[in-house]
């Protein structure tokens, strides 16, 4: 195709729109949408992030090389007939976008909520790809297991972040499934100097991060580890009934309620274990992030993406889903011996390397090919 960008491959540019339910939502799928929307513009393609929704609390973007556009300037209307027309008439919206795609033009629906509205727009000539987040299991104790096998079933590729999960998906029906991992952000020089004796939590205070077993877990360490603190950097629903959980376990004295955090490097550099206690997770960033920052970690194996990121016994920890005791001496290995902490954050800062920005972002612009061809 003929323009005017060139991408650093020396290829013509794409068309790319990135479809999330929301574009400033404060979560990983949101932080993975930027994140791919600037590697995509770096090398000189024409990216649009849209989102379904306005959320009550937008997260401030800042100032972004590419433009955004959200359907909804809240939540849509409730289900019936207001919903549908509502639907169609946002549908016709994204249609006239996607319409101004040139040749080769790419749709990427990162949730598969959006895809309900991408369904109902015209994406003819446009290759569209499919994302599932999260991991085979947790989507199947959702609702949004149905919807993936529904809504995802005629798109040119459905991707999920594992071949493990891919080959469950596949399994289930849906042929067109494949699996691509997601970017490290960061690959920092400096990594954190583990001389904090600090274990640090990041993500949403929610059922499914799980810092209630967290909680559960360092009752278990902290009186073995005076001087030690457990710091949670996050904010979300469950935020006082953790809080009062914590009072209730004895822990005021051991656990830094961090709140949400704009500098993520800043606070991995502040501590020397990183803590992964969710109940589900489909490529967890946070770990990808403690690990590019030389943080040992210790995780509940939760998930494919949780033990395709650490290698147990070589750069991380892992522990059996919700089992707080064992997770609870993995810890505490961690924080007893410092040479382990220096030897697994090493490798973790080397290894987390295959999942390097260029790398992903390359596999991606192969697959744009392959699909187009």
């Amino acid at each position: 195709m003929k323009d005017d960008t060139t991408g650093r491959d020396g290829r013509g540019g794409r068309d790319v729109f990135l479809v999330s339910n929301s574009v400033d939502e404060l979560g990983g799928v949101t932080s993975w949408s930027h994140q791919m929307a600037r590697l995509f513009t770096e090398r000189g393609h024409r990216v649009h992030v849209i989102g379904i929704t306005t959320p009550d609390d937008p997260h401030d973007l800042g100032e972004l090389p590419y433009p955004t556009t959200r359907l909804y300037g809240g939540q849509p209307p409730a289900p019936g007939r207001a919903r549908d027309a509502s639907m169609r008439e946002k549908a016709t919206v994204l249609t006239n976008l996607f319409r101004a795609a040139r040749p080769g033009g790419v749709v990427i629906v990162t949730q598969v909520w959006a895809m309900e509205w991408v369904n109902l727009a015209d994406t003819s000539g446009l290759t569209v790809i499919g994302m599932s987040h999260e991991s085979f299991e947790t989507s199947k104790r959702s609702s949004r297991f149905r919807r993936v096998l529904k809504h995802y079933a005629d798109v040119d590729r459905m991707l999920v972040l594992t071949r493990e999960d891919a080959d469950l998906w596949i399994g289930a029906g849906l042929n067109n499934a494949s699996y691509l991992p997601n970017a490290v952000p960061w690959l920092p020089d400096v990594p954190s100097p583990r001389t904090e004796r600090a274990v640090i939590s990041i993500g949403r205070l929610s059922d499914e991060k799980g810092v209630d077993m967290l909680l559960d877990t360092w009752s278990e360490v902290a009186p073995s580890h005076p001087g030690w603190v457990l710091k949670v950097y996050g904010s979300g629903e469950d935020e006082e009934i953790l809080r009062k959980q914590c009072t209730a376990l004895g822990l005021d004295d051991s656990v830094a309620w961090m709140g949400r955090t704009g500098d993520v490097p800043g606070a991995l550099r502040g501590g020397s274990v990183f803590a992964l206690s969710s109940r589900g997770e489909g490529f967890p960033l946070a770990l990808m992030e403690a690990m590019a920052m030389g943080v040992p970690c210790a995780a509940f194996d939760c998930a494919p993406g949780v033990h395709e990121i650490i290698h147990d016994g070589e750069d991380g920890l892992l522990a059996r889903p919700g089992n707080t005791g064992e997770l609870a001496r993995k810890l505490d290995l961690l924080m007893s011996d410092s040479a382990l902490r220096d030897r697994m954050g090493d490798a973790a800062r080397e290894n987390i390397r295959r999942y390097g920005a260029d790398e992903i972002a390359g596999r991606w612009e192969a697959l744009f090919g392959f699909l187009e061809r």
